[in-house]
């Protein structure tokens, strides 16, 4: 089913999008597994799972269009050097996930491709979804203080 040159573009955008945010959601897992923070290394790990599936999704979805998905274009990975910075860097990131999908989703809806749409919608909840797991970790680091906030990730190992 060969579809909109734009579209594919725009898919492979989201795709690229998406490949960076799982290494840069791994490098913050791993530094926070590291530095014994456990919960909140399962929490980012369990992110980075979401947007690998993500991948998979719009690699299917390019393929069906005929398209060619293309994995080797990353974007720029911004490693936080501790938690808070973390934390708002991958906050950062989904919020412009949150544009691109919205910006993705319209120009599906203007060109009749509602199953792409579709598709870009469940994701865009998903990404919403994970605005508001950051929002909510800087608000209890603002309110509780880092310190309070990394006992409660510490977690068991």
């Amino acid at each position: 089913m060969k579809r909109d040159a734009k579209l594919i573009a725009a898919l492979n955008d989201l795709l690229s999008d998406e490949l960076t945010a799982v290494n840069q959601y791994m490098v913050h897992s791993e530094m926070c597994a590291h530095w014994g923070y456990h919960e909140l290394h399962e929490m980012i790990e369990k992110r980075a799972i979401d947007e690998m599936k993500h991948c998979e999704q719009h690699i299917s979805r390019i393929l069906f269009l005929e398209g060619t998905p293309d994995v080797t274009n990353y974007k720029q990975i911004t490693v936080g050097q501790d938690v808070k910075a973390m934390i708002a860097n991958d906050t950062a990131l989904e919020l412009q996930a949150v544009k691109a999908y919205n910006e993705v989703i319209a120009l599906a809806g203007e060109l009749g491709d509602e199953a792409t749409a579709d598709y870009l919608v469940v994701i865009l909840h998903d990404e919403e979804g994970h605005v508001d797991w950051g929002e909510k970790q800087l608000a209890q680091i603002d309110q509780m203080g880092i310190e309070n906030y990394l006992a409660n990730m510490a977690g068991e190992e």
